[in-house]
């Protein structure tokens, strides 16, 4: 049997996000701010996962369709207890249920741990996770008895000013046992909107003698939840933080940290060194012993070991051990370099394999190719592989010499250890160990300039 359900409540319009994005799926660090939550969850031992959807029901359910949980829909948003009520089929083996807030991204799994065994260890009905705040203004705050059990949570246009002297406050994070679902179906709304709250479930916990606990967070900032751009920002500033702390912590150099931004689910090895303005994003995966940066972004690629990126843009690509990129160079969807191949300044690779030991130095375009081992691709050089409606295939075999300025028209072969003259536009096959060229002869008139002046003159 399942012995705890955590509910994630994400059935609001976050109306103040100014979004036809559902709140909960605005990205924080990488990946959705439930994400975050949901990882918290999974992380601290919470045997089954159910969000409750509503308002945006369709993004969320697809969005989050790899994740190994339930939905429920909330049909009418009629409060919280009300969103927790519709997950009672869910949890219906479940002795305990942890409720959650899907806009709560910076939620720790050891936060979450915490509040669970001290909620076990004190034999209570309900846990409240609460926060001290320095200003706790607009929150509701905890209202505690003489042996510190919650007597009520007051929401702050109703409190004395007493009261909102108080600071600590509800984060709407809460553990509950089961009875909490008959409470719920035997409360009545008493406020203007017709809503059941979960602060009231608490209330009817304390008429029938149980008992009623908080535990103040270690950090304020495990509760902050997410309602505009502006607190957006706030918690990215925060989980970037935390990342680039994980990551200094298992062996990897930072050397300014502030202007250094790691997604949350990035991987990098030991003694890899990320120097300032740098972005990693997505899936990426990064080796060991590299330097990666200054000014580099780097997005959903793997990276091998000893991997220098200077100044470069990479997406969904694949750089093998020793490979030295940049400055100013970008690969696209679909690259994949071999061991130590050099890719240099103002160079575009889309969608390509390069071979070991291969060079491709400064100010060339490589696209849909596939090029050997120990090839030096010139200057200027381009793959003309588009025709307008197709993309066409450019193969440069081992050991190649492409020179400078050439333009391979796709699609074409150039042989093992076969050259181009600089400045040809190659459109046919270069057999192995050949010349291909293809210039216009040259001309030179004499005394051109004399000749001229003395025509402009007459």
């Amino acid at each position: 049997m399942s012995k705890t359900t955590g509910v994630i409540l994400a059935a609001g319009k976050g109306v103040r996000m100014r979004s036809r994005l559902a709140k909960v799926l605005h990205p924080v660090a990488g990946i959705p701010m439930i994400s975050h939550v949901v990882s918290a969850a999974q992380s601290s031992g919470i045997d089954r996962l159910v969000v409750v959807v509503g308002h945006g029901r369709e993004q969320v359910v697809k969005a989050m369709s790899a994740e190994t949980i339930q939905f429920v829909v909330q049909e009418e948003q009629l409060g919280t207890g009300h969103a927790l009520l519709q997950a009672e089929a869910a949890a219906e083996d479940s002795e305990l249920i942890i409720v959650l807030c899907g806009d709560t991204p910076l939620l720790r799994a050891q936060t979450l741990e915490k509040l669970i065994r001290f909620h076990r260890d004190n034999q209570a009905s309900a846990t409240v996770l609460t926060a001290e705040l320095e200003n706790p203004e607009g929150y509701g705050r905890i209202i505690r008895d003489d042996q510190g059990d919650i007597v009520r949570i007051v929401e702050e246009k109703d409190a004395t000013p007493q009261e909102r002297e108080i600071r600590e406050i509800n984060s709407g994070i809460y553990c509950f046992d089961r009875e909490v679902f008959r409470i719920l179906k035997n409360l009545n709304p008493d406020n203007a909107q017709g809503e059941y709250y979960l602060t009231d479930v608490l209330l009817e916990y304390r008429k029938n003698g149980r008992r009623v606990l908080a535990l103040l967070a270690a950090q304020e900032e495990d509760i902050y939840g997410i309602n505009d751009r502006a607190q957006l920002a706030f918690a990215e500033r925060i989980l970037r933080q935390r990342k680039c702390l994980e990551v200094m912590l298992s062996g990897v150099t930072i050397l300014d940290p502030a202007t250094t931004f790691i997604d949350a689910q990035v991987k990098i090895g030991s003694d890899t060194t990320i120097l300032p303005f740098t972005m990693i994003e997505g899936q990426t995966v990064i080796g060991e012993n590299c330097v990666i940066g200054p000014g580099a972004r780097i997005i959903s690629s793997r990276i091998g070991d000893r991997v220098t990126i200077d100044n470069s843009k990479i997406i969904e690509s694949q750089v093998g051990d020793g490979c030295d990129i940049g400055p100013y160079a970008y690969l696209r969807p679909g690259t994949e370099l071999h061991q130590d191949v050099k890719v240099g300044d103002f160079v575009e690779v889309k969608k390509s394999v390069v071979g070991s030991g291969s060079k491709i130095p400064h100010l060339a375009y490589v696209g849909d190719a596939t090029i050997g081992c120990h090839v030096n691709v010139g200057a200027g050089t381009i793959t003309c592989n588009y025709d307008g409606e197709k993309k066409h295939p450019t193969i440069i075999e081992d050991g190649a010499f492409i020179g400078s300025n050439t333009n391979l028209v796709a699609p074409v072969r150039i042989g093992e250890k076969a050259v181009t003259g600089a400045g040809s536009t190659i459109t046919r096959d270069v057999p192995p160990f050949s010349l291909g060229v293809e210039r216009a002869p040259q001309k030179v008139i004499d005394n051109w300039r004399h000749r001229k002046k003395k025509h402009n003159d007459e």
